[in-house]
């Protein structure tokens, strides 16, 4: 049988308004009573309907967030970001993983609005944002995180991948590679398709220069894996004498190829550099460069946007972008200057 808040009043001499009280304003009741209570909530093992308290308020004390992948150390990042400002506002994350599919985002949706969240964060899995007007017409705030939207509809955080792409893109040719490769994920990915147009603006720049594209799947450690062994599989004077890998797990996967029994030296060889600089980065065996997005910061933003946006409803900066930041590690440095490019790691 269910403990009710009528028992736990019971228990302790109190009305059912107090109890009440000591549950959702505590400050209103004098600390005597509110450890009264507590005692008699613990003693018969009392919890709190919060489904029909939200039901009652109309909303709840959950924030929703949809990454792409949380198994990417990246989006973990974002999560944990987004966990600490929440908590500062006495509030919850529900995490909810795309796995860059429309289908599974728009079922996680659904789901935080029966559940009354206050609003949502989500990296969008396509470039339709119908969902998302949706939910914001339904009175849901939306914050998109990770990237910015094809026009100012919804308030966003994101970092300038297009700058990204170019910095790493330029690091490789000022240290006198001429043979580009960029090994990525699907270019439907927005960020991926950003980081590939800084890339191609920064070999443009160069007339003896080119890039091929190598494109997969998924932006995973086996498909790095996967891209590295048709590369080593070239003859050598067929192979890039560089590699832009669009994140730091398909990096992982290249340098895993590249490193065990190929003949292939990173960096003398083919240099490589890949993006969000990931906690592991600087502990491959052969310490990565990267560029480096400030994850968890990227996260903290994206709730206090939203924090903001129940207070004033839009009265403030709505659109936040980060700056990239270059980190060279010996996966890229040369002895001919490379390092001189280093701002980290």
């Amino acid at each position: 049988m269910s403990v009710g808040v009528k028992d736990v009043a019971a228990a302790a001499g109190v009305s059912v308004g107090t109890v009440s009280n000591v549950l959702n304003r505590p400050e209103r009741v004098s600390s005597a009573t509110v450890q009264r209570v507590q005692t008699a909530i613990e003693r018969l093992g009392f919890v709190r309907n919060d489904a029909a308290r939200q039901l009652r308020a109309g909303r709840s004390r959950s924030i929703g967030l949809v990454v792409a992948d949380v198994g990417n150390p990246f989006f973990a990042e974002i999560v944990r970001g987004a966990e600490d400002r929440a908590a500062e506002a006495g509030m919850t994350v529900l995490l909810g993983n795309s796995d860059e599919a429309v289908e599974r985002q728009n079922s996680h949706l659904a789901l935080f609005l029966e559940q009354r969240v206050n609003g949502v964060l989500v990296t969008p899995a396509s470039e339709d944002l119908t969902r998302l007007h949706a939910l914001s017409a339904a009175g849901v705030p939306v914050i998109l995180v990770d990237r910015e939207g094809s026009d100012d509809s919804f308030p966003s955080v994101s970092v300038d991948d297009v700058e990204g792409g170019r910095l790493a893109a330029e690091h490789l040719l000022q240290s006198g590679r001429r043979r580009l490769a960029f090994v990525c994920g699907p270019r439907s990915v927005r960020q991926v398709a950003d980081r590939l147009t800084g890339a191609r603006s920064a070999v443009a720049e160069y007339p003896d220069a080119g890039i091929e594209i190598i494109e997969r799947p998924a932006l995973t450690v086996l498909q790095g894996r996967s891209a590295g062994e048709e590369i080593v599989a070239r003859d050598a004077a067929l192979r890039p004498d560089a590699v832009f890998a669009a994140n730091d797990l398909l990096a992982v996967g290249l340098l895993q190829a590249f490193s065990f029994g190929s003949g292939v030296d990173v960096p003398d060889d083919i240099a490589l550099i890949g993006y969000d600089d990931i906690d592991f980065a600087s502990a491959t065996v052969v310490p990565l460069s990267s560029v480096r997005q400030p994850a968890r910061l990227i996260g903290w933003t994206g709730v206090d946007l939203l924090l903001k946006e129940m207070a004033d409803g839009g009265e403030h900066e709505r659109q936040v972008r980060f700056r990239p930041e270059l980190v060279v590690r010996e996966s890229s440095a040369t002895e001919s200057g490379a390092r001189v490019h280093e701002q980290g790691g």
